[in-house]
């Protein structure tokens, strides 16, 4: 062994969850921290054989890591697939040049097509720290991207990751735009198109400011982080899947960005247009419907918004060579009965399994979405897709093509029931006049929604229903009875989120 080589730590894997950005952990007195003149956050070229990343440094100064070890986060161990003994060089990283593209945003300067896919593209091979992500997502919130700069944002996303193809021409898809607490309509239009014989590739995200995202509800029933294959697949298999995007590679600057986007709670327009459109793209959908909720505490609370967002959808998308079609629904209160993974999970089963407990608001918005977009792929005439949507479910084709599909992903389990539930009286008698979404979302997520499956709230009653006083106006789930007391107490405070008022 040479001199050079002979400060070369060995790597050691330490088993930390570092999400996208991979981590390197360094020892104060190190010979090489010493040697490069490391400091802490200092981004390091790692180098191991033919593989290399960039990473985030960290100095320690306990005995965690030894003098001559480098610690390891998992995303940097997987990334350069070492084994346990390998040395690894390490060296100053290299200049990333579209930081300065990032800058010039935050300025006021409108980005070209060049500068968006270099910034996507050391986006996905790890050059950015997390504040360098979060600097991205401010500089271009407020509506503060032009119609150019979001198509290019878009074809970014889309060269930076893989691609799928399928024959034939009726590949579809739907997305919703959120922001409406169990708006859990996927699983069933999934069921019923692919009943139908149409190709829906189906990927969801998980929760970003919500209580529960389409992978997370459906991750309560069965597997949703496919690989690439498997997912094909699948597909191949059924005509559908009900996958998490997170895990095909499909878009992955944008799963990168979400997780940013979740720390900050924001979600900007031409981000969220780029994100719809770039995961249809890069899934081969040709045919693609939009579900935009409109209400008072809405994503989108006016429909003049609503409406420039979907042109914008519709314009980018056509220019990407998709055929977008939009829908503006009721956004005035929650969908179905739960809110939270698994009580989202069991409105689901009980809409497919044609259940007289199953709320009606979801089977409704289900078949019309449903119908909508076999009507816009032509598989059947203007007019007709909603009841041959609803024939599907009322046959039973719909439960059964989703069974198939859960089985085919790793099998299908009933949701998870939280251990503690508390119900909450209705104080006076009257109708329920109207309702906070952000606010019950809020309630769900302190019951400990998205991340505990089985938490969340139950809404015993929906708006335009009479209850007398005592009754049940709502139940909070949970798996932990110091959240089940936290959420509790947030309602207390917050009444006004559903507003009871006597008389007609």
């Amino acid at each position: 062994m040479d001199k050079t080589e002979s400060i070369l730590p060995v790597a050691i894997r330490l088993g930390i969850n570092s999400r996208h950005e991979p981590l390197i952990f360094l020892r104060s007195d190190s010979p090489v921290a010493r040697s490069e003149g490391f400091e802490s956050m200092s981004r390091v070229l790692v180098e191991v054989n033919s593989k290399s990343i960039i990473a985030t440094l960290l100095i320690v100064y306990s005995d965690l890591i030894q003098s001559g070890f480098a610690g390891l986060s998992e995303t940097a161990w997987k990334r350069l697939k070492l084994k346990k003994g390998q040395r690894i060089k390490l060296s100053h990283a290299p200049q990333v040049d579209s930081l300065a593209y990032i800058r010039a945003k935050a300025f006021g300067h409108e980005l070209n097509k060049h500068q968006l896919q270099e910034i996507m593209r050391d986006i996905v091979d790890g050059h950015y720290m997390d504040v360098h992500l979060a600097a991205f997502i401010t500089a271009c919130a407020n509506n503060n991207m032009t119609q150019d700069e979001i198509l290019y944002l878009t074809q970014g996303m889309v060269s930076a990751g893989e691609t799928l193809t399928w024959p034939g021409e009726k590949i579809v898809d739907k997305h919703c735009v959120g922001g409406l607490p169990g708006n859990r309509t996927s699983p069933i239009v999934v069921s019923i198109l692919a009943s139908k014989g149409l190709t829906i590739p189906k990927t969801s995200s998980r929760a970003i400011t919500s209580p529960a995202g389409t992978a997370d509800v459906m991750e309560t029933m069965t597997k949703v982080d496919l690989s690439f294959n498997q997912l094909k697949e699948v597909v191949e298999k059924n005509h559908g899947c009900l996958a998490w995007g997170g895990s095909v590679s499909l878009s992955p600057a944008d799963d990168i960005l979400i997780s940013v986007e979740k720390a900050l709670d924001i979600d900007f327009e031409g981000q969220l247009i780029a994100s719809i459109l770039s995961k249809k793209i890069a899934a081969g959908s040709k045919y693609v419907l939009i579900d935009i909720p409109v209400g008072p505490t809405a994503k989108l609370r006016s429909e003049e918004s609503a409406q420039a967002l979907a042109e914008q959808l519709t314009t980018v998308g056509e220019k990407m060579g998709l055929k977008v079609k939009v829908v503006l629904t009721d956004g005035s209160q929650p969908v179905g009965f739960g809110i939270g993974p698994a009580l989202e999970a069991w409105d689901v089963i009980g809409v497919l399994k044609n259940s007289s407990s199953a709320p009606a608001d979801l089977r409704e918005r289900s078949v019309l979405l449903a119908g909508e977009l076999l009507e816009h792929a032509g598989v059947v005439n203007n007019g007709d897709g909603k009841d041959e949507a609803l024939r599907v479910v009322e046959s039973g084709e719909a439960w059964k093509t989703f069974m198939q599909i859960c089985e085919a992903q790793g099998g299908f389990k009933y949701p998870p029931v939280a251990c503690c539930k508390m119900a909450v009286p209705a104080e006076k008698s009257g109708y329920i006049r109207r309702v906070n979404n952000r606010l019950l979302s809020r309630l769900a997520k302190l019951a400990g929604a998205p991340a505990d499956h089985a938490s969340g709230v139950y809404m015993e009653a929906k708006v335009g229903h009479y209850l007398t006083e005592g009754s049940t106006l709502l139940t909070i789930h949970s798996e932990a009875p110091g959240e089940l007391e936290y959420a509790l107490d947030f309602y207390n405070t917050h009444k006004e989120m559903i507003i009871i008022e006597e008389g007609l």
